[in-house]
């Protein structure tokens, strides 16, 4: 019986270190390379058609949620991803979009949401 009581406090301990909210969002990054952290190191707005252009949310404390990110070229959407994330801390949820032909030259907009809600939208420009 101790033991249950053990493995019982045990596994009640391992739950309420865990992310136990939802992610709050505090920043939307916009750019053309990442850190180690997968936060954005190189910020920009105007691409070349063979950059790699990266999309970072950051969170400032524990929690999970799940993101969407659009990207839209001329008002029609070119891709859409979706992750669902958990963390113990600050952390940072990067998405991408890379053509190995290019991107067409133009304006594109990359929206962010977190659990079904807009948490960010960056515009951005293509030009050669």
């Amino acid at each position: 019986m101790k033991r249950f009581a053990l493995l019982v406090l045990v596994a009640c301990g391992v739950v309420a270190c865990g992310p136990s909210g939802p992610l709050k969002v505090t920043t939307v990054q916009l750019g053309r390379s990442l850190n180690s952290d997968n936060s954005v190191g190189t910020f920009g707005t105007r691409f070349k058609p063979d950059d790699t252009v990266y999309v970072a949310a950051l969170t400032n404390a524990p929690g999970k949620g799940t993101f969407k990110v659009r990207w839209t070229f001329r008002g029609q959407s070119i891709n859409e991803e979706e992750k669902s994330v958990s963390y113990r801390d600050e952390a940072a949820t990067e998405f991408h979009i890379h053509y190995a032909g290019g991107l067409p030259p133009g304006e594109y907009k990359v929206d962010l949401q977190l659990d079904g809600m807009p948490v960010g939208t960056r515009e951005f420009t293509v030009a050669k």
